[in-house]
């Protein structure tokens, strides 16, 4: 990776030459700070300024991709005339379209007893908390103590282990929250691929330059998808790791930065 802003000089002209710009970003931890909870996490003023004013822009469409179910999503962000995809792509509003796995929509009612089942047995950690999102579940132990983070991971393994094993559950794993999906084969990289493909339909645009920012593990689907389209994808870290995103930035003021450039 290099550093988004060390490579302006190279980056700047892709974006110049651009017939049609794709703004893809995370939310919590690209847009947001990471926060506690997740309800506290809010978009300050000036960065939905900045998204509204760049979707106005005809070279520009642009959508946030998010762990967050579609609802709570397009609430936090409250921005007309851009695109949602909530619960990492599984429920999708953009372009005149609307997009819900079927399959996911079945398993709905199964992820609600499960998470009441988890919400039981995590009861007497303190700071782990189950977010049931419709179609995933989050178990969050961000402000879990350190002396409780094994306890947290083997009750969460005793319960979902069965259940992964059969292929009745996905479980991913972010930062500090472990997630749990339905079995279909869907993740954010698909969800670039499919609002690609409706940006060429829509737009008819035979070049259009996807960008891809995002913070978190989940978000190494959308930097494959977005790298495999000749796109530009920038992790948010201030650790350097091992990531698919070709780029950098350090936090998520310089992705106000970036956002301010563009």
């Amino acid at each position: 990776m290099q550093y988004l802003f060390g490579a302006w000089d190279k980056v700047r002209p892709l974006i110049k030459k651009a017939e049609h710009i794709l703004l893809l970003s995370d939310y919590d931890g690209t847009l947001t700070p990471i926060v506690e909870r997740p309800e506290i996490a809010n978009l300050s003023e000036n960065t939905r300024k900045l998204l509204r004013t760049l979707a106005k822009n005809p070279r520009y469409t642009v959508g946030i991709i998010s762990g967050r179910a579609l609802a709570d999503l397009k609430g936090k962000v409250g921005l007309e005339g851009i695109i949602y995809a909530g619960n990492h792509g599984l429920e999708i509003e953009g372009f005149g379209y609307s997009y819900f796995d079927p399959v996911a929509e079945e398993v709905r009612p199964f992820l609600q007893l499960l998470g009441n089942v988890l919400s039981t047995t995590l009861k007497g950690i303190r700071g782990a908390f189950v977010e049931n999102k419709g179609l995933t579940l989050s178990v969050h132990y961000r402000t879990v103590d350190e002396t409780e983070e094994e306890a947290v991971a083997d009750t969460f393994k005793r319960v979902t282990d069965p259940l992964h094993t059969t292929g009745r559950i996905r479980v991913t794993q972010g930062k500090r929250v472990y997630e749990i999906r339905p079995p279909v084969d869907w993740d954010k990289g698909k969800a670039v691929i499919w609002l690609l493909e409706k940006c060429r339909q829509v737009k008819r645009k035979g070049r259009i330059l996807p960008i891809y920012i995002g913070d978190d593990l989940t978000d190494e689907d959308g930097f494959r998808a977005v790298e495999k389209n000749n796109g530009i994808s920038i992790l948010v870290s201030d650790e350097l790791r091992q990531s698919l995103a070709g780029y950098f930035v350090k936090s998520p003021e310089e992705v106000v930065k970036l956002l301010e450039m563009l």
